[in-house]
Order: C-alpha cells, then sequence, then structure tokens
C-alpha cells in the first residue's frame, strides 16, 4: 500500500509501556514507507523516461513538420515552373504553326498565280493555234484581261447586288 506524504506525517508508531516504540511494529511500518518511496522513485523515473521519450518525439515531429513546409514549397515552385514551361512551348508551338500557315499561304498564292499564267500561256497559245488553222473568230476575240484586281471583283459583286445579273455583269465586264 502507497502512503502519502500526509499519512506518513500522521502516522505515529505503536508505543510500549515505558514510552518507546513498540520495535516490530515500527520496523512494519518503516518496511511500508521505504516500499511507498520505492514505488514513489520507480514512478518518478518511469515518467522523467516517458517525457524524455515525449521531447525526443516532439523534436523529430518538428523536424519533419520542417521537412514537409519545404517540400510543399519546393513542390509548389516545381508546379509553377511547370506551368510556365507548358505556357512558353504552347506559345512557340503556335508561333511556329502561324508561321508555317503563312508559309503555306504564300506558297498557294505563288502557285495560283503560276497556274493563272499558264492557263492565260496555253489560252493564247490554243488561240493563236485556232488563227493559224484559219478560225476567224478565235483571232478577232481578246484574249482575256491579264489581271483582274480586287476592285474590278468587288465592282462586279456590287453591281449584282443591284439587280443585274451576274452574266450581264460578266460580260459587261469583258466588253470593257
Amino acid at each position: 500500500m502507497a502512503l502519502t506524504p500526509v499519512e506518513i506525517r500522521h502516522l505515529t508508531p505503536p508505543r510500549t509501556t515505558f514510552r518507546g516504540y513498540q520495535a516490530a511494529a515500527t520496523e512494519e511500518l518503516l518496511e511500508e514507507i521505504a516500499a511507498s518511496f520505492e514505488d514513489v522513485w520507480r514512478e518518478r523515473a518511469d515518467l522523467a523516461d516517458k517525457v524524455e521519450q515525449l521531447e525526443t518525439d516532439l523534436v523529430r515531429f518538428r523536424e519533419l513538420e520542417n521537412l514537409l513546409r519545404t517540400t510543399l514549397v519546393s513542390a509548389e515552385q516545381a508546379s509553377a515552373q511547370t506551368r510556365d514551361q507548358a505556357r512558353r512551348e504552347a506559345e512557340l508551338i503556335l508561333s511556329e504553326a502561324h508561321a508555317e500557315a503563312r508559309e503555306i499561304q504564300r506558297r498557294a498564292v505563288a502557285e495560283n498565280e503560276r497556274l493563272e499564267l499558264e492557263s492565260r500561256r496555253l489560252r493564247l497559245q490554243l488561240r493563236e493555234a485556232l488563227a493559224a488553222f484559219g478560225d476567224p473568230e478565235a483571232a478577232e476575240q481578246d484574249p482575256e484581261p491579264e489581271t483582274t484586281t480586287e476592285a474590278d471583283a468587288d465592282d462586279a459583286e456590287e453591281r449584282s447586288w443591284y439587280g443585274i445579273p451576274a452574266e450581264t455583269v460578266q460580260a459587261a465586264a469583258d466588253a470593257a
């Protein structure tokens, strides 16, 4: 049985008739006090060990918390860098695609002009061949105009909006 300090202070060992203490009872009381103090010292040592272990765990958890914070900051920075790099790559791909589209369009326009010139050249050769074989109508026809400007095309389209048939507009353009 563990004794509290208050119980120990109020203990009085059994006395003998001549104002002395009974040896057996006093020794039994001293044994109980010693056992109580051993329990207290053992419990105190266990608690000290537990406090030391908890302090060690606390230090370890604080280090882990700092490591997690550092990792989180690094992950956020890596994410931002990856996002920026992806944006830059997308802009680069887009600008390359625009440049390639402009190049394709430029080549298509050049090819179209080349084909138009070739078509005019072949028509002219055809008319000359027909004229050489004696077809007077082919020789009298005016060759197609070398170039049609956007203004001519806009005029033709505008006139057709005012109710003049497209054939009339085309015939008028050919006659001019």
